[in-house]
């Protein structure tokens, strides 16, 4: 087991509220990692600690540490719009910026200074098809990408983070305001994406976590309950707790 990023002893603070205690968990490289558990037990919020996206609220603090690649992504010489690069984010809901579909997927290249045509070309192709939208938008790449279905709009969001080659993918519930041919489509590309991508999603729907993840993490108030790999954690939990959230018994 290769780790991408791990968190250790991670405890975070909302001003005088903590949030997190104590989290260590690994996240393995190529893989896909679950983040579970009921509304409100920190699972979005480790989710943000992972590419520092916590930063921009006031008053927040860190304990602990996260390490990319064995390196603390908290280390005062890390510049987290360099590490927004390589740990790329995914929303609950789809939000495409009200620009044509080209110039979604080509926003952060050329935010990263690429100006090269044809090299931008050829990103927005390669992003579109690794995110299985290329068929779907390729005559119309200059229309508004507000006139893409909600499924299209969140496939066209995971295009625009591969745009600029991240290492990782963050997702916070990506397919909850999805219909289901949406979703499934969606967690096809999330089986495909883990091929060259390390993973690591949050959703309450517990039947995804199963299908979709090789390693699923419970948290429950702010404390991480219990890791291990997907098929153990729904089949042989260790807890008693992991075993009641998932047999529905509360959450």
């Amino acid at each position: 087991m290769i780790n991408k990023m791990e968190a250790k002893h991670l405890d975070f603070y909302y001003k005088d509220t903590q949030a997190l205690f104590n989290i260590n968990l690994p996240v393995e490289k190529n893989a896909v990692t679950a983040l579970i558990g009921p509304s409100g037990c920190g699972k979005s919020t480790f989710l943000r600690t992972l590419n520092r996206m916590n930063d921009v609220i006031e008053k927040t603090k860190v304990v602990g540490e996260v390490l990319m690649d064995n390196k603390n992504i908290y280390d005062p010489d890390v510049d987290p719009v360099e590490l927004r690069k390589k740990v790329g984010m995914v929303f609950q809901q789809p939000n495409p910026f009200p620009i044509s579909i080209f110039d979604n997927i080509a926003y952060g290249p050329r935010i990263h200074g690429i100006k090269n045509k044809q090299k931008l070309q050829e990103l927005v192709e390669s992003s579109l098809k690794s995110a299985a939208l290329w068929d779907e938008v390729k005559d119309r790449l200059h229309d508004s990408a507000l006139g893409l279905s909600g499924g299209q709009q969140q496939r066209l969001v995971i295009a625009r983070v591969l745009a600029v080659e991240p290492e990782m993918i963050l997702m916070d519930e990506p397919a909850s305001a999805l219909d289901p041919i949406s979703t499934s489509k969606l967690e096809e590309l999330v089986r495909e994406l883990k091929n060259n991508y390390t993973i690591v999603i949050v959703t309450h729907n517990m039947q995804q976590a199963a299908r979709i993840s090789d390693y699923t993490s419970f948290f429950l108030n702010g404390k991480l309950i219990e890791y291990d790999q997907t098929n153990i954690i729904f089949t042989a939990p260790r807890e008693k707790q992991t075993e009641d959230y998932i047999t529905g018994r509360f959450g």
